[in-house]
């Protein structure tokens, strides 16, 4: 009877252990890093499951539906944002992206834009209604143009590379879009998201402008 209760604690020790080892190194076991690259022109398809993933109803528009393609691919990266999104794009027409800002807008993620002066205010930009729902923009004030396309969101995913934020740069041009969470390509530009909205304060572009008279 001894022995018996001494295999049992011996064996329920074992699998005490192992189960502690397991879980050290799920814990210890380095996460895998993210780093996708798309192309574009994507295909076109239907993005409305994006948006409503719950809903039970079937969209009925003529656009290929469930395919994957880089621009939905780039949708759902854009809507995983939970905290922060600083956005410092040149042009920015396409309103399947603008549909996406807003609705992390409406989610409570904090938003930050910074855009081209003059891209800002030309017919189909978007700048307008990021304004109208209350997300702060700013506007470039030097001489060049703000020609970045990049996206920080929650501080830790960078979303990078040639591709304006337009539909003819989605559907029609030969562009690329990098995704990371590598730190130390993440920061960088989380510094230079700072440097240029610090630069571009309002309350400053007045005295900018000025000495650019």
């Amino acid at each position: 009877m001894w022995t018996l209760k001494m295999v049992g604690l011996g064996a329920l020790a074992l699998s005490l252990s192992l189960e502690v080892l397991c879980r050290l190194f799920h814990r210890l076991r380095p996460v895998k890093a993210l780093n996708e690259v798309h192309f574009f022109p994507s295909e076109v398809a239907c993005v409305e499951r994006i948006f409503t993933p719950s809903s039970t109803h079937l969209c009925s528009c003529p656009l290929p539906h469930g395919v994957d393609t880089s621009f939905s691919r780039l949708l759902r990266h854009v809507l995983s944002a939970s905290s922060s999104m600083d956005l410092c794009i040149f042009s920015f027409s396409n309103m399947d992206l603008c549909r996406a800002v807003l609705a992390l807008h409406r989610r409570g993620v904090t938003i930050r834009v910074l855009t081209d002066k003059d891209y800002a205010a030309i017919t189909g930009s978007q700048i307008g209604a990021l304004r109208k729902a209350g997300i702060c923009v700013r506007c470039s004030v030097g001489s060049g143009y703000m020609h970045h396309k990049f996206t920080v969101l929650d501080g830790r995913l960078l979303i990078t590379g040639s591709l304006n934020w337009t539909l003819s740069a989605v559907q029609g041009n030969a562009e690329n879009v990098v995704v990371t969470d590598q730190p130390e390509l993440v920061q960088p530009f989380m510094k230079e998201f700072h440097r240029l909205w610090e630069l571009n304060e309002p309350a400053g572009n007045v005295s900018t402008r000025a000495n650019h008279r």
